[in-house]
């Protein structure tokens, strides 16, 4: 299988797309930081570090929807960014899945490229 890698945080979201469509959840969960927090579902506590990216994540993979997602804010310091994007998960058939916008922390990742420290598809929990 191909290996993505995101040059951008704003291509973080394209690279899991593409390892979703492959079936490939290794792939998915190498664009996630170690430390990582993914607050998916919204109303359960977050899933912890790359185990917990993996069990966010290995529902979707019978299904094999797309993620589109709009980035329209992104500020990168060093070696970390936040983002804003407006996402929709699209199934096969075309329908919507779900949707959303979201806010995330990137990290650099060992391999060069960039991946998600916080993951909240939902924007940020409240207090």
């Amino acid at each position: 299988m191909t290996k993505h890698i995101a040059h951008q945080p704003r291509e973080i979201a394209d690279c899991v797309s593409a390892y979703l469509q492959e079936g490939d959840l290794d792939g998915i969960v190498s664009m996630f930081h170690p430390d990582c927090l993914v607050f998916f579902p919204p109303d359960a506590p977050p899933s912890v570090g790359l185990e917990g990216a993996r069990k966010a994540f290995e529902g979707f993979l019978e299904v094999r929807p797309r993620i589109e997602s709009n980035v329209f804010s992104e500020i990168i310091t060093g070696d970390t960014a936040m983002l804003r994007a407006n996402w929709r998960v699209i199934a096969p058939d075309g329908s919507i899945m779900a949707e959303g916008q979201s806010t995330e922390v990137a990290k650099k990742l060992d391999n060069g490229g960039w991946g998600y420290l916080i993951d909240c598809p939902n924007g940020p929990p409240n207090l």
